[in-house]
């Protein structure tokens, strides 16, 4: 847990806040500070989990798309490799991220939905991850994860006040996390962290209380909803608190080795997937996201690739560009389906954990010889949804992409009517 941070000046500033418990805690935006605030209930419980995926180098569309609608449509290369998750799968066409541009700056917003993500004053927003991990987050050890496979710095996953979250890259550490318990001199160096996080909050609501005979009306309820985040806060403190001397499961899976080449795309996808899967199987988090970063990645030991991937992502059509384009993307889509296999393979009472687990799978680019950010590429499987197929939305005019993590946010359990720019639930995806 990284360690708390508060800003605090004589007036206090909109980018106060406190790192706890992995949640960022803010003061709400008040009338006085010509915002909004930015609070919402308290979350409903929920054994349902998500996965979030994006691979940030784009996807092919010609050879993604299928032509025909509904539930019997035509297989496509990239599909057929998913043909065991067919009827556990839905499909999108003609959806995008409204308002969001900027080519490969897109990444940033894939979870938020913030616009303006290449503009120098850009200020993102909470992740949808984050916001289900606020919600639902403390009734495990971990609220959620946010992993990257690759190379460069990506993480899918944002707080409140806009910050990156750091992804774990080390399975090796990842694994650690999970299930290599702590020494006694780390467990109590946690417990110091918690009290030092109480305290902050102590501190947090005096500052907010002065500010109540001096704000108006307006903002006097903004800062009551405050309070109440602070209350939901100091409780998931006390569910970590209880977590510090709970044993971490066990598992027969042997520890993994670090990642030594960052260019071996499928081994170090399919060690990270793995430790996904365990995670989920061992209710440590109910929440995670993998960012597939891959724009310094020259993936050599799959057969026939030798470039590097942003610059076979400039193809100009030439046909050995795409040729080797093709092969990382299969090797990235048979990832995909061993994932989704193994997760079918997990039994969970009367279920499986694919039953139970929303895995979205996309990009933030349509097309990326082009730097487009409109017709994205997007899937998801799982989940309990009644799987549509193919859903075609108008290619011209998009259908927000936002509504349907509105969707995923119901499913969780979460009481959400609008997310980001999503005001309801994706239009033909229903609930099995």
């Amino acid at each position: 847990m990284d360690a708390p941070h508060v800003s605090t000046r004589s007036a206090l500033s909109r980018r106060t806040f406190l790192k706890a418990a992995g949640v960022c805690l803010g003061l709400p935006m008040l009338d006085a500070m010509n915002a909004r605030s930015c609070w919402g209930d308290e979350a409903a419980k929920s054994p349902r989990r998500f996965v979030g995926m994006m691979t940030n180098m784009g996807i092919l569309p010609e050879l993604f798309f299928p032509k025909q609608e509904g539930r019997d449509y035509e297989s496509t290369p990239y599909l057929e490799l998913l043909k065991e998750s067919r009827n556990d799968m839905t499909v999108f066409s003609g959806v995008s991220l409204p308002g969001v541009d900027g080519g490969h700056a897109a990444e940033k917003s894939f979870l938020t939905g913030a616009p303006g993500a290449s503009r120098g004053s850009f200020k993102n927003s909470i992740s949808l991850d984050q916001f289900m991990a606020e919600r639902i987050g403390g009734e495990t050890r971990f609220p959620s994860l946010a992993l990257m496979i690759g190379s460069d710095s990506l993480s899918l996953s944002w707080t409140r006040s806009g910050s990156m979250i750091p992804p774990q890259t080390s399975p090796l550490k990842l694994f650690q996390q999970l299930f290599v318990e702590d020494t006694a001199d780390g467990k109590a160096a946690a417990m110091r962290r918690l009290k030092e996080d109480r305290s902050l909050l102590d501190n947090l609501r005096e500052q907010s209380k002065k500010l109540e005979s001096v704000v108006g009306a307006a903002d006097r309820e903004r800062l009551d909803q405050y309070f109440t985040s602070v209350r939901d806060l100091e409780k998931r403190l006390a569910k970590s608190e209880g977590w510090i001397n709970v044993p971490k499961p066990k598992t027969t899976a042997p520890a993994p080795e670090e990642i030594k080449d960052r260019n071996d795309l499928p081994k170090n996808s399919q060690v990270m997937f793995d430790l996904v899967r365990l995670a989920l199987e061992s209710d440590s988090t109910r929440v995670v996201t993998v960012a597939m970063s891959l724009a310094s990645v020259t993936p050599k030991v799959i057969p026939g690739v030798q470039s590097n991937t942003h610059e076979l992502t400039h193809h100009g059509n030439r046909e050995e560009k795409l040729a080797e384009l093709r092969r990382i993307e299969e090797a990235q889509f048979k990832m995909l389906n061993g994932f989704l296999n193994g997760l079918r393979s997990s039994k969970e009472r009367d279920s499986n954990l694919l039953a139970q687990t929303a895995v979205l799978y996309g990009t933030n680019m349509g097309s990326a010889n082009a730097h487009s950010n409109d017709n994205l590429p997007v899937l998801l499987a799982g989940g309990g949804f009644k799987h549509a197929g193919h859903l075609a939305f108008d290619r011209k005019k998009n259908y927000a992409l936002t509504n349907l993590y509105v969707s995923l946010l119901q499913r969780l359990g979460v009481e959400a009517g609008q997310f980001s720019t999503g005001t309801t639930t994706m239009r033909g995806l229903e609930l099995a």
